[in-house]
């Protein structure tokens, strides 16, 4: 069965205080989407979801850096939801769709495997990691002590066969919409879960940057 990388990545570097978007920003000599792209390299296909005006940077850096990894380029939505649903509507093939974040370039190819091994008719797959830290909920301005034993961080990719999800996002936006798996269990899907990879880490600020560049 085809396994397809559907990689969005429409940030705008806000807070990472940039003057270009975050997934371009060079870590270890390279633009960060790129490293994120490779580790995707092994599937059968993948599609980049990119902000239509970002097209030129991004083909500019490409040549600046030689990047020759094979993938088809669609323009993005207004938000993380619709360039999705734009990227999906490019796939025509039965298949799994692994949903990635362009800025977690430190996925590893096993958990990408993992992944996409697990997905059955009917269920996504996700990566969770526990939470370690106390939590408290805050509201009103009144706080209080929330059990984390049953609290888990999510990351992506997230897996799922590709009719599941395309019919998942005919759905209409809603705000309770949070990431691919919320669009697919407002739809009926079930989600499975694993443990993830404390270094799959989503880069969005100075401090994340740093941190990857070490762990790279």
């Amino acid at each position: 069965m085809k396994r397809i990388a559907l990689i969005v990545a429409g940030g705008k570097g806000s807070r990472m205080k940039s003057n270009i978007p975050k997934q371009f920003i060079a870590i270890n000599k390279l633009p960060i989407l790129m490293h994120t792209i490779k580790q995707f390299s092994h599937l059968d296909e993948i599609v980049l979801v990119l902000p239509q005006d970002q097209f030129k940077f991004w083909e500019d850096l490409c040549k600046k850096y030689n990047f020759n990894e094979k993938y088809t380029l669609v323009e993005g939505g207004k938000s993380r939801f619709h360039s999705v649903q734009k990227g999906l509507q490019s796939i025509n093939k039965d298949g799994i769709i692994a949903i990635h974040d362009g800025v977690r370039p430190l996925i590893s190819k096993n958990l990408i495997d993992t992944l996409t091994t697990k997905v059955k008719e009917g269920f996504g797959v996700i990566p969770v990691i526990p939470i370690s830290d106390s939590v408290r909920k805050i509201k009103n301005g009144v706080s209080k002590n929330t059990q984390r034993s049953n609290l888990y961080k999510v990351q992506t990719p997230q897996c799922f066969f590709n009719a599941n999800i395309q019919k998942a996002y005919k759905q209409k936006y809603s705000d309770k919409f949070t990431d691919d798996a919320s669009v697919f269990e407002s739809d009926g899907g079930e989600i499975k879960t694993i443990i993830g990879d404390i270094k799959n880490m989503k880069i969005t600020t100075s401090e994340d940057l740093k941190i990857a560049g070490v762990l790279m």
